[in-house]
């Protein structure tokens, strides 16, 4: 029996299992708890690839079920966050909320997002449009900002309405996302790579929550500029 082949599908299940776990405590308004659970199932996920292609054993079976997991983790949850959160600022008590279930476009996003990774040739080495993972960290990490002005402008409703509405478009919106992959050690021609996540670093450290959030917002400007500085 062939061991190897079975650790990254092993792998993408534990992205599952840790996205099912999330769900369970969103469902009782643990942020905090859910945001490190979805953090260790997108942990899973990129080794489930990076074991694939060591082990040279990816196959169709593996790319289904990657997708499948990723719909748990990085679109339910971070959907079912957004719901709960509504839900908490209008003060819903009812079973179910219309308004708060916009926040469920997130879900839909992410599943079309993924659909379309699936058969985009174009997405071998970079991106086009925000991952769902990454939407995922941005959506998450907003409850747990504890600065006092940027906290008390998305408690609102409306905000956190148009930020679902965003995060929807910007995973499927067609903009080049320039690739993080250094290959070598040459700062001339990863500088941008280079500076990106050397300020990453530095704000994760300075800023904590706030830094995710900004760190993804950051990431999908500086690309829409690259690639009018490419085409020029």
């Amino acid at each position: 029996m062939n061991i190897k082949k079975h650790i990254p599908n092993f792998l993408t299940l534990l992205n599952l299992f840790c996205g099912c776990i999330a769900v369970v405590f969103i469902s009782n308004s643990k942020f905090d708890i859910a945001f490190y659970f979805v953090c260790l199932g997108i942990f899973f996920d990129f080794f489930d690839g990076f074991f694939a292609r060591k082990f040279g054993v990816s196959g169709p079976l593996g790319v289904q079920l990657d997708s499948l997991a990723d719909m748990v983790t990085s679109g339910v949850a971070p959907g079912f966050v957004m719901y709960i959160w509504i839900s908490d600022i209008i003060y819903e008590t009812y079973e179910f909320s219309i308004l708060a279930s916009i926040g469920f476009i997130i879900t839909l996003g992410a599943c079309y997002r993924l659909a379309k990774f699936n058969i985009d040739t174009r997405q071998s080495d970079s991106f086009i449009g925000l991952p769902t993972p990454a939407n995922t960290l941005f959506i998450m990490s907003l409850p747990l900002i504890n600065n006092k002005y940027v906290a008390d402008f998305i408690y609102n409703e409306w905000v956190l309405i148009a930020i679902s509405f965003l995060s929807a478009f910007v995973m499927n919106a067609e903009i080049p996302l320039f690739s993080l992959k250094i290959k070598n050690f040459s700062f001339q021609k990863y500088k941008l790579q280079i500076g990106f996540l050397s300020a990453s670093v530095i704000m994760i450290v300075t800023l904590q929550f706030l830094a995710i959030p900004l760190i993804i917002i950051s990431y999908v400007l500086l690309s829409v500029v690259n690639n009018i500085l490419v085409k020029k």
